[in-house]
């Protein structure tokens, strides 16, 4: 049986994965901080079996724990999403920024999960091949575009992503596919703070689809990298970004 667990999966584009993996038969771990309204209207949604787990990416001590957890009541781990993540803590002129704003970006962004993925894929090597194994990490476009008011969330994904290559080069060997996903302009809670600014840059032309992705945008995404399906790419980053990324004169 294919267990996934989910970091942020209580909502956006975690959930959006959550519940295209719900309806491909996955069985659902979805590690997050405390948020109960979030929670409780994620677990409704995908229903029995999904489990939760309360878990802070910041405390890497605790992922044992968690694991075990999971193993105890789902099973091994078949696929990681490296989903969960924090934006700026204060948009502004990165000349202003603050070493311990920066420091809680990154904290979360890039330390936490690179403990969380170390963890997963030391257990994925006891495992035998089948079912097929992969790690999931969800950077954004700003891993190369910059905004400048949020250089610390820039540099933090661009972070994860060499760290995503650095993964498939170390598993692939072992059959392990990892894979970077880059969403784009995404209708979530991170957004909706600056829902206003989006609309005007998506009606003005910034989205070649002309459109707010969606998280069932990235949920499909993920299903044939956990499947098994681009085994052989390993290492690739996905753009879910509706052609956002696409240099343009």
């Amino acid at each position: 049986m294919s267990v996934a667990l989910i970091t942020g999966g209580q909502q956006g584009i975690g959930l959006g994965i959550a519940q295209a993996l719900k309806a491909a038969g996955w069985r659902l771990a979805i590690a997050a901080e405390q948020a109960p309204d979030a929670v409780a209207d994620a677990m409704q949604k995908l229903g029995p079996e999904a489990r939760y787990y309360q878990h802070d990416l910041s405390q890497i001590d605790a992922v044992p724990a968690l694991l075990d957890s999971v193993e105890r009541d789902l099973g091994p781990v078949t696929s990681l999403i490296c989903n969960a993540g924090v934006p700026a803590r204060i948009r502004g002129d990165m000349l202003d920024m603050l070493p311990e704003n920066f420091d809680w970006t990154m904290n979360i962004n890039l330390r936490g999960n690179f403990f969380l993925a170390q963890q997963v894929a030391r257990r994925m090597l006891g495992q035998g091949a089948e079912p097929y194994r992969s790690m999931i990490f969800v950077t954004s476009v700003s891993a190369e575009m910059v905004s400048p008011e949020r250089a610390e969330y820039c540099m933090s994904k661009a972070a994860a992503s060499i760290m995503t290559k650095l993964f498939a080069a170390r598993l692939a060997a072992d059959g392990i596919g990892v894979f970077e996903l880059r969403p784009g302009i995404i209708a979530t809670p991170m957004t909706a703070g600056v829902s206003a600014r989006y609309d005007a840059l998506i009606d003005g032309g910034l989205v070649p689809a002309a459109r707010w992705g969606q998280p069932a945008d990235i949920g499909r995404a993920v299903l044939p990298l956990v499947r098994g399906e681009m085994a052989f790419s390993t290492g690739s980053v996905i753009s879910v970004d509706g052609g956002l990324s696409i240099p343009r004169l």
